[in-house]
Protein backbone atom coordinates (compact mmCIF):
# COMPACT_ATOMS: atom_id res chain seq x y z
CA UNK A 1 0.00 0.00 0.00
CA UNK A 2 1.77 3.60 -1.01
CA UNK A 3 2.08 6.31 1.23
CA UNK A 4 -0.63 8.24 -0.44
CA UNK A 5 -3.04 5.75 -0.70
CA UNK A 6 -2.43 5.44 3.27
CA UNK A 7 -2.71 8.84 3.60
CA UNK A 8 -6.61 8.68 1.67
CA UNK A 9 -8.31 5.57 3.77
CA UNK A 10 -6.78 7.48 6.88
CA UNK A 11 -8.91 10.51 5.73
CA UNK A 12 -11.84 8.57 4.73
CA UNK A 13 -11.86 6.73 8.00
CA UNK A 14 -11.48 10.06 10.03
CA UNK A 15 -14.22 11.44 8.33
CA UNK A 16 -16.62 8.42 9.00
CA UNK A 17 -15.92 8.36 12.32
CA UNK A 18 -15.75 12.61 12.85
CA UNK A 19 -19.35 12.05 11.10
CA UNK A 20 -20.50 9.30 13.53
CA UNK A 21 -19.74 11.80 16.61
CA UNK A 22 -21.74 14.02 15.27
CA UNK A 23 -24.43 11.81 15.28
CA UNK A 24 -23.89 9.85 18.58
CA UNK A 25 -22.76 12.53 20.70
CA UNK A 26 -26.05 14.46 21.32
CA UNK A 27 -27.55 10.74 21.49
CA UNK A 28 -25.08 10.20 24.22
CA UNK A 29 -25.99 13.38 26.08
CA UNK A 30 -29.55 12.51 26.20
CA UNK A 31 -28.87 9.27 27.64
CA UNK A 32 -26.96 10.32 30.47
CA UNK A 33 -29.91 13.38 31.27
CA UNK A 34 -32.69 11.10 30.87
CA UNK A 35 -31.10 8.31 33.17
CA UNK A 36 -30.61 11.16 35.88
CA UNK A 37 -34.34 12.49 35.78
CA UNK A 38 -35.35 8.56 36.09
CA UNK A 39 -32.72 7.83 38.40
CA UNK A 40 -33.79 10.88 40.91
CA UNK A 41 -37.60 10.26 39.92
CA UNK A 42 -37.27 7.23 41.40
CA UNK A 43 -34.87 8.19 44.92
CA UNK A 44 -38.36 10.11 45.15
CA UNK A 45 -40.86 7.37 44.94
CA UNK A 46 -42.22 8.37 41.95
CA UNK A 47 -42.66 4.58 40.20
CA UNK A 48 -42.95 3.18 43.72
CA UNK A 49 -45.69 5.29 44.44
CA UNK A 50 -47.61 4.99 41.00
CA UNK A 51 -47.34 1.47 41.10
CA UNK A 52 -49.03 1.19 44.68
CA UNK A 53 -51.68 3.50 44.11
CA UNK A 54 -52.57 1.30 40.92
CA UNK A 55 -52.49 -1.99 42.95
CA UNK A 56 -55.19 0.23 45.35
CA UNK A 57 -57.21 1.15 42.13
CA UNK A 58 -57.24 -2.33 41.11
CA UNK A 59 -59.32 -3.28 44.57
CA UNK A 60 -57.57 -6.81 44.29
CA UNK A 61 -58.00 -7.98 40.70
CA UNK A 62 -55.21 -9.19 39.01
CA UNK A 63 -55.86 -8.22 35.37
CA UNK A 64 -56.72 -4.63 36.18
CA UNK A 65 -53.58 -4.18 38.75
CA UNK A 66 -51.70 -5.80 35.07
CA UNK A 67 -53.74 -3.52 32.44
CA UNK A 68 -52.22 -0.40 34.86
CA UNK A 69 -49.02 -1.54 34.94
CA UNK A 70 -49.14 -1.99 30.85
CA UNK A 71 -50.30 1.71 30.96
CA UNK A 72 -47.08 2.66 33.27
CA UNK A 73 -44.76 0.51 31.39
CA UNK A 74 -46.17 2.39 28.23
CA UNK A 75 -46.29 5.91 29.97
CA UNK A 76 -42.72 5.44 31.08
CA UNK A 77 -41.51 4.02 27.89
CA UNK A 78 -42.90 6.46 25.72
CA UNK A 79 -42.06 9.90 27.87
CA UNK A 80 -38.57 8.35 29.61
CA UNK A 81 -37.26 5.94 27.34
CA UNK A 82 -37.15 2.34 27.50
CA UNK A 83 -34.15 2.11 30.00
CA UNK A 84 -36.15 3.42 32.62
CA UNK A 85 -38.53 0.56 31.88
CA UNK A 86 -36.60 -1.57 32.59
CA UNK A 87 -34.47 -0.75 34.64
CA UNK A 88 -36.24 1.31 37.17
CA UNK A 89 -39.78 0.67 37.01
CA UNK A 90 -39.33 -3.41 36.48
CA UNK A 91 -37.99 -3.93 40.24
CA UNK A 92 -40.57 -1.90 41.44
CA UNK A 93 -43.18 -4.35 39.44
CA UNK A 94 -41.49 -7.27 40.72
CA UNK A 95 -41.52 -6.18 44.17
CA UNK A 96 -45.05 -5.33 44.11
CA UNK A 97 -46.09 -8.54 43.05
CA UNK A 98 -43.90 -10.17 45.72
CA UNK A 99 -45.74 -8.20 48.30
CA UNK A 100 -48.98 -9.08 46.83
CA UNK A 101 -48.78 -12.73 46.22
CA UNK A 102 -49.47 -12.41 41.76
CA UNK A 103 -47.56 -13.97 39.45
CA UNK A 104 -43.64 -12.19 39.13
CA UNK A 105 -43.18 -14.03 35.23
CA UNK A 106 -46.24 -11.91 34.33
CA UNK A 107 -44.93 -8.92 35.32
CA UNK A 108 -41.88 -9.33 34.39
CA UNK A 109 -42.30 -10.23 31.00
CA UNK A 110 -44.78 -7.04 30.40
CA UNK A 111 -42.11 -4.59 31.46
CA UNK A 112 -39.47 -6.12 29.29
CA UNK A 113 -42.03 -6.48 26.08
CA UNK A 114 -43.55 -3.12 26.50
CA UNK A 115 -39.90 -1.67 27.22
CA UNK A 116 -38.83 -2.65 23.49
CA UNK A 117 -42.72 -2.17 21.64
CA UNK A 118 -43.85 0.78 23.24
CA UNK A 119 -40.56 2.72 21.96
CA UNK A 120 -41.66 3.35 18.72
CA UNK A 121 -44.08 6.50 19.16
CA UNK A 122 -41.34 9.70 19.89
CA UNK A 123 -37.92 10.37 19.36
CA UNK A 124 -36.74 10.05 22.83
CA UNK A 125 -38.38 6.42 23.46
CA UNK A 126 -35.40 4.81 22.37
CA UNK A 127 -32.33 5.79 20.96
CA UNK A 128 -32.38 4.03 17.66
CA UNK A 129 -35.25 6.81 16.99
CA UNK A 130 -32.71 9.49 18.01
CA UNK A 131 -30.33 8.17 15.67
CA UNK A 132 -33.27 7.96 12.90
CA UNK A 133 -34.46 11.39 13.52
CA UNK A 134 -30.99 12.74 12.07
CA UNK A 135 -31.61 10.99 8.85
CA UNK A 136 -35.38 11.96 9.07
CA UNK A 137 -34.24 15.48 9.29
CA UNK A 138 -32.36 14.74 5.73
CA UNK A 139 -35.36 13.86 4.43
CA UNK A 140 -37.31 17.04 5.68
CA UNK A 141 -39.09 15.27 8.24
CA UNK A 142 -39.50 16.86 11.88
CA UNK A 143 -40.37 15.76 15.21
CA UNK A 144 -43.72 16.31 14.11
CA UNK A 145 -43.91 14.59 11.19
CA UNK A 146 -42.18 11.39 13.09
CA UNK A 147 -44.74 11.68 15.07
CA UNK A 148 -47.29 11.37 12.73
CA UNK A 149 -45.70 8.62 10.73
CA UNK A 150 -44.63 6.85 13.96
CA UNK A 151 -48.05 6.89 16.17
CA UNK A 152 -49.88 3.80 13.86
CA UNK A 153 -47.37 1.58 14.42
CA UNK A 154 -46.52 2.60 17.54
CA UNK A 155 -50.82 2.04 18.67
CA UNK A 156 -50.32 -2.02 16.52
CA UNK A 157 -47.12 -2.78 18.60
CA UNK A 158 -48.66 -1.85 21.96
CA UNK A 159 -52.07 -3.49 20.91
CA UNK A 160 -50.22 -7.06 19.47
CA UNK A 161 -48.36 -6.95 22.65
CA UNK A 162 -50.57 -6.89 25.36
CA UNK A 163 -53.31 -8.98 23.58
CA UNK A 164 -50.27 -11.94 22.99
CA UNK A 165 -49.34 -11.18 26.78
CA UNK A 166 -53.50 -11.36 27.99
CA UNK A 167 -53.32 -14.84 25.99
CA UNK A 168 -50.23 -16.21 27.41
CA UNK A 169 -50.29 -15.44 31.12
CA UNK A 170 -54.75 -15.59 31.46
CA UNK A 171 -54.69 -18.03 34.61
CA UNK A 172 -52.17 -16.19 36.53
CA UNK A 173 -53.81 -13.05 35.49
CA UNK A 174 -57.34 -14.34 37.01
CA UNK A 175 -56.49 -14.13 40.43
CA UNK A 176 -56.88 -11.25 43.28
CA UNK A 177 -54.69 -10.50 45.88
CA UNK A 178 -55.55 -7.98 49.16
CA UNK A 179 -55.30 -4.47 48.92
CA UNK A 180 -51.58 -3.44 49.75
CA UNK A 181 -50.74 -0.18 51.95
CA UNK A 182 -49.53 2.63 50.36
CA UNK A 183 -45.62 4.01 51.08
CA UNK A 184 -45.57 7.04 52.79
CA UNK A 185 -42.66 9.39 50.56
CA UNK A 186 -39.99 10.15 52.44
CA UNK A 187 -40.15 13.69 50.97
CA UNK A 188 -43.62 14.74 49.23
CA UNK A 189 -42.32 17.81 48.01
CA UNK A 190 -39.77 16.16 45.83
CA UNK A 191 -42.56 13.26 44.82
CA UNK A 192 -44.61 16.11 43.33
CA UNK A 193 -41.88 18.34 42.18
CA UNK A 194 -40.57 15.26 40.32
CA UNK A 195 -43.39 13.82 39.19
CA UNK A 196 -44.46 16.78 37.64
CA UNK A 197 -41.03 17.40 36.23
CA UNK A 198 -41.64 13.79 34.51
CA UNK A 199 -45.02 14.93 33.16
CA UNK A 200 -43.71 18.16 31.58
CA UNK A 201 -41.11 16.46 29.69
CA UNK A 202 -44.07 14.85 26.95
CA UNK A 203 -44.72 18.08 25.56
CA UNK A 204 -41.12 19.23 25.31
CA UNK A 205 -39.85 16.52 23.75
CA UNK A 206 -42.24 17.01 20.51
CA UNK A 207 -42.19 20.62 20.66
CA UNK A 208 -39.38 20.74 17.60
CA UNK A 209 -36.73 21.59 20.04
CA UNK A 210 -33.56 19.25 20.54
CA UNK A 211 -34.42 16.27 22.59
CA UNK A 212 -31.27 16.49 24.75
CA UNK A 213 -31.79 20.31 25.94
CA UNK A 214 -35.51 19.57 27.80
CA UNK A 215 -33.01 15.91 29.01
CA UNK A 216 -30.60 18.39 30.09
CA UNK A 217 -32.63 21.02 31.91
CA UNK A 218 -34.94 18.42 33.78
CA UNK A 219 -31.87 16.75 35.08
CA UNK A 220 -30.47 19.86 36.18
CA UNK A 221 -33.52 20.93 37.71
CA UNK A 222 -33.85 17.75 39.42
CA UNK A 223 -29.91 17.83 40.46
CA UNK A 224 -31.04 21.21 41.72
CA UNK A 225 -34.13 20.22 44.04
CA UNK A 226 -32.32 16.91 45.17
CA UNK A 227 -29.20 19.40 46.82
CA UNK A 228 -31.62 21.53 48.64
CA UNK A 229 -34.02 18.82 49.97
CA UNK A 230 -31.81 15.44 50.06
CA UNK A 231 -28.50 14.98 48.50
CA UNK A 232 -27.86 11.30 49.46
CA UNK A 233 -29.03 10.58 46.05
CA UNK A 234 -26.36 13.03 44.21
CA UNK A 235 -22.95 10.40 43.37
CA UNK A 236 -21.40 9.85 40.38
CA UNK A 237 -22.93 6.44 39.87
CA UNK A 238 -26.54 8.39 38.93
CA UNK A 239 -24.30 8.86 35.44
CA UNK A 240 -24.24 5.95 32.54
CA UNK A 241 -20.51 5.50 32.66
CA UNK A 242 -20.56 1.87 31.09
CA UNK A 243 -24.41 2.49 29.20
CA UNK A 244 -21.78 5.04 27.59
CA UNK A 245 -18.96 3.50 26.88
CA UNK A 246 -20.81 0.28 25.57
CA UNK A 247 -23.01 2.60 23.07
CA UNK A 248 -19.79 4.71 21.97
CA UNK A 249 -17.72 1.22 21.38
CA UNK A 250 -20.60 -0.43 19.50
CA UNK A 251 -21.36 2.67 16.86
CA UNK A 252 -17.56 2.87 16.18
CA UNK A 253 -17.36 -0.99 15.82
CA UNK A 254 -20.57 -0.60 13.21
CA UNK A 255 -19.26 1.87 11.37
CA UNK A 256 -15.95 0.25 10.79
CA UNK A 257 -17.88 -2.89 9.83
CA UNK A 258 -20.24 -1.06 7.48
CA UNK A 259 -17.21 0.44 5.54
CA UNK A 260 -15.78 -3.55 5.48
CA UNK A 261 -19.11 -4.55 3.53
CA UNK A 262 -21.54 -5.27 6.53
CA UNK A 263 -24.07 -2.45 5.29
CA UNK A 264 -23.58 -3.82 1.56
CA UNK A 265 -24.42 -7.25 2.76
CA UNK A 266 -27.54 -6.25 4.74
CA UNK A 267 -29.03 -4.09 2.37
CA UNK A 268 -28.96 -6.31 -0.65
CA UNK A 269 -31.17 -8.62 2.65
CA UNK A 270 -33.34 -6.01 3.23
CA UNK A 271 -34.34 -5.10 -0.31
CA UNK A 272 -36.18 -1.83 -1.33
CA UNK A 273 -39.51 -0.20 -2.21
CA UNK A 274 -42.31 1.09 -0.47
CA UNK A 275 -45.35 -1.35 1.10
CA UNK A 276 -46.28 -4.23 2.79
CA UNK A 277 -43.98 -6.49 1.47
CA UNK A 278 -41.25 -4.18 1.26
CA UNK A 279 -41.92 -2.87 4.64
CA UNK A 280 -41.79 -6.46 6.65
CA UNK A 281 -38.90 -7.45 4.35
CA UNK A 282 -37.09 -4.76 5.89
CA UNK A 283 -38.04 -5.12 9.51
CA UNK A 284 -37.27 -8.76 9.62
CA UNK A 285 -33.86 -7.57 8.58
CA UNK A 286 -34.01 -5.24 11.38
CA UNK A 287 -35.46 -7.53 13.94
CA UNK A 288 -32.92 -10.63 12.67
CA UNK A 289 -30.01 -8.50 12.61
CA UNK A 290 -30.79 -7.12 16.26
CA UNK A 291 -31.50 -10.28 17.85
CA UNK A 292 -27.45 -11.76 16.37
CA UNK A 293 -25.92 -8.41 17.34
CA UNK A 294 -27.83 -5.60 19.21
CA UNK A 295 -30.49 -3.21 18.35
CA UNK A 296 -27.93 -0.19 17.87
CA UNK A 297 -25.47 -1.47 15.59
CA UNK A 298 -28.44 -3.04 13.34
CA UNK A 299 -29.52 0.00 12.70
CA UNK A 300 -26.54 1.81 11.92
CA UNK A 301 -25.85 -1.24 9.91
CA UNK A 302 -29.28 -1.17 8.25
CA UNK A 303 -29.65 2.73 7.43
CA UNK A 304 -28.13 2.95 3.90
CA UNK A 305 -31.48 0.48 2.78
CA UNK A 306 -33.81 2.70 4.09
CA UNK A 307 -33.96 5.46 1.88
CA UNK A 308 -37.23 7.24 2.66
CA UNK A 309 -39.12 8.65 6.04
CA UNK A 310 -41.42 5.37 5.65
CA UNK A 311 -39.12 2.52 5.69
CA UNK A 312 -36.66 4.14 8.17
CA UNK A 313 -39.99 3.55 10.06
CA UNK A 314 -39.87 -0.04 8.86
CA UNK A 315 -36.57 0.10 10.23
CA UNK A 316 -37.48 1.16 13.56
CA UNK A 317 -40.43 -1.34 14.03
CA UNK A 318 -37.56 -4.00 13.20
CA UNK A 319 -34.90 -2.98 15.54
CA UNK A 320 -37.25 -1.76 17.89
CA UNK A 321 -39.85 -4.59 18.32
CA UNK A 322 -37.35 -7.26 17.08
CA UNK A 323 -35.02 -7.99 19.94
CA UNK A 324 -37.53 -9.78 21.94
CA UNK A 325 -35.91 -13.61 20.84
CA UNK A 326 -32.20 -12.90 22.71
CA UNK A 327 -31.41 -11.36 25.63
CA UNK A 328 -28.56 -8.99 24.16
CA UNK A 329 -30.87 -8.20 21.30
CA UNK A 330 -31.10 -4.70 23.35
CA UNK A 331 -29.28 -3.21 26.15
CA UNK A 332 -32.58 -2.67 27.43
CA UNK A 333 -33.12 -5.83 27.69
CA UNK A 334 -29.31 -7.00 29.20
CA UNK A 335 -30.38 -4.77 31.91
CA UNK A 336 -33.54 -5.90 32.67
CA UNK A 337 -32.35 -9.32 33.27
CA UNK A 338 -29.95 -7.96 35.80
CA UNK A 339 -33.01 -6.43 37.62
CA UNK A 340 -34.69 -9.32 37.40
CA UNK A 341 -32.09 -11.78 38.73
CA UNK A 342 -31.36 -9.50 41.58
CA UNK A 343 -35.27 -9.26 42.36
CA UNK A 344 -34.41 -12.89 42.60
CA UNK A 345 -36.61 -13.80 39.54
CA UNK A 346 -35.39 -16.73 37.12
CA UNK A 347 -35.27 -15.60 33.62
CA UNK A 348 -33.75 -18.87 31.44
CA UNK A 349 -32.98 -18.17 27.88
CA UNK A 350 -34.88 -20.35 26.23
CA UNK A 351 -37.93 -19.78 27.80
CA UNK A 352 -37.19 -15.51 26.68
CA UNK A 353 -36.19 -17.19 23.07
CA UNK A 354 -39.39 -19.37 22.74
CA UNK A 355 -42.23 -16.46 24.21
CA UNK A 356 -40.06 -14.07 21.60
CA UNK A 357 -40.68 -16.21 18.55
CA UNK A 358 -44.66 -16.12 19.33
CA UNK A 359 -44.71 -12.50 19.65
CA UNK A 360 -42.10 -10.92 17.12
CA UNK A 361 -44.05 -12.35 13.71
CA UNK A 362 -47.35 -10.68 15.15
CA UNK A 363 -45.55 -7.54 15.41
CA UNK A 364 -43.65 -7.10 12.43
CA UNK A 365 -46.96 -8.19 10.09
CA UNK A 366 -48.94 -5.62 12.05
CA UNK A 367 -46.99 -2.66 12.59
CA UNK A 368 -45.69 -3.40 8.82
CA UNK A 369 -49.42 -3.22 7.94
CA UNK A 370 -50.04 -0.22 10.16
CA UNK A 371 -47.24 2.13 8.17
CA UNK A 372 -48.63 0.85 5.29
CA UNK A 373 -52.02 2.17 5.61
CA UNK A 374 -50.06 5.31 7.65
CA UNK A 375 -48.10 6.05 4.52
CA UNK A 376 -48.64 9.49 3.36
Amino acid sequence: MTAASLAADTGVLVSLLDDLAHRVVPVLAFLVAITVVAELSEAAGVFEVAAARAARVARGRVWLLWALVVALSTAATVVLSLDTTAVLLTPVVLTLARRLGVSTAAFAMTTVWLANTASLLLPVSNLTNLLSLHRMHDLGVDVGGFVRLTWLPALAAVVVTVGVLAVMFRQELAGHYEHPPLPEPHDRLLLVLSATVCVLLAPAFVSGVNVAWPAAAAAVLLVTLFAWRDRRPLRWSLLPWRAVALVAVLFTVVTLLGRAGLSTLLATAAGSGEGFWPYLRLAAAGAVTSNGLDNLPAYLALEPAAASPTRLVALLVGVNCGPLVTLWASLATLLWRERCRSAGVSVTWWRFALRGLVVVPLLLLACSAALTLSRP
